[in-house]
């Protein structure tokens, strides 16, 4: 093994380089580049870093803002969309609500005038049974037909069906002392009703017509031979 720390003798030396410390410095500023380089790379990364993340973070923010404004453009669509629905629904519940009022309305009518119409079938049997089985009412009718030609008025003439006129001529003679009055048959009229004559003016208290004025009031024209009939 060789021993380089000994001392070298000039005459051993044979050739004699000047050494250059420039190798040394050029290494360590390429050491000093790489370093920079290194950091540079490094800086360079980190920002890279730093403005990826703020990008993502700004990307999910913008996404997060459309996202709500998406969801209040569709609150709002859907508020109207029920609202005109609502509106709709009203509208037409208030139409058929109107539609069966009147039907209700009608129905209420034909039941009323079904049951004017039964009532009046009633009443006209009722008088006709009362009229045949006793012909007395008759005399009220009597006084009330005297009674409208006045007081001035003291003979009359009164028209009654045979029928009539047989029960009710004697009583009619002591109810009507104070009058002159003049009894009549009369086939054509029917049992119930008379006529009353006194100096050209005549009381016409038929049964027919004493029906229409009494059924008149309830809104109906009706004939005494016929079924009640709607007026």
């Amino acid at each position: 093994m060789k021993n380089y720390a000994r001392f070298i003798p000039g005459e051993e030396i044979s050739e004699v380089a000047q050494w250059n410390f420039g190798a040394i410095d050029t290494a360590a500023q390429l050491l000093a580049a790489q370093v920079k380089v290194r950091e540079a790379e490094h800086g360079d990364s980190q920002l890279e870093a730093e403005r990826q993340k703020s990008y993502q973070a700004g990307y999910a923010a913008g996404m997060a803002q459309g996202r709500a404004q998406a969801e209040l453009a569709l609150q709002k669509q859907m508020e109207a969309f029920l609202a005109g629905q609502a509106q709709e629904a009203a509208q037409t519940f208030s139409a058929l609500f109107r539609a069966a009022q009147a039907e209700l309305d009608a129905a209420q009518q034909n039941m009323a005038q079904g049951v004017l119409e039964l009532s009046c079938e009633l009443a006209r049997q009722v008088l006709r049974q009362e009229l045949s089985l006793n012909p007395n009412v008759l005399l009220p009718v009597i006084r009330e037909a005297i009674d409208l030609l006045g007081a001035e008025h003291r003979s009359a003439l009164v028209r009654l069906n045979p029928t009539d006129l047989d029960v009710l001529e004697g009583l009619m003679s002591t109810e009507f002392s104070g009058m002159s009055l003049t009894l009549r048959a009369d086939s054509s009229l029917q049992q119930g009703g008379c006529l009353v004559e006194s100096a050209g003016t005549v009381v016409d208290a038929t049964l027919k017509k004493r029906w229409q004025r009494a059924v008149a009031t309830l809104g109906l024209d009706a004939t005494w031979e016929d079924a009640c009939e709607p007026g």
